[in-house]
């Protein structure tokens, strides 16, 4: 086994809980709240898992983690302006925000990774 794999979060569902499926969870919950403390949660939520994406591209190699990481930091600004109302996106903006992150992730891991290898 190389370097890459032993040092990856991703490989100790303690740390992979920590970093990513716990702020996934609590993004989920605060769906049905009101978009002030929505904004915050989700904000503060994909700030946590992008700079985990980025410490863990930096640990490990992790090639996904490199492109993840950015965009989890990035989708805070959409969510930022559509939360403070200064980009409203409709009755449906925190689903299509929802949609966004979600199936960006889900394509920039699965695409990363198939294309460029686990580990660089």
């Amino acid at each position: 086994m190389s370097e890459g794999p032993k040092r990856d979060l991703l490989s100790s569902a303690r740390s992979a809980v920590l970093a990513w499926w716990l702020p996934v969870g609590v993004m989920v919950l605060a769906i049905p709240l009101p978009d002030a403390p929505k904004t915050v949660i989700w904000g503060l939520a994909l700030a946590w898992m992008g700079g985990a994406c980025l410490l863990n591209a930096r640990r490990c190699g992790r090639v996904h983690c490199r492109y993840t990481g950015p965009f989890l930091l990035a989708m805070t600004l959409p969510v930022l302006v559509h939360g403070t109302g200064l980009v409203p996106l409709g009755e449906d903006g925190w689903l299509w925000l929802g949609l966004a992150i979600g199936g960006g992730m889900a394509a920039i891991w699965g695409l990363s990774e198939r294309l460029l290898g686990r580990y660089r």
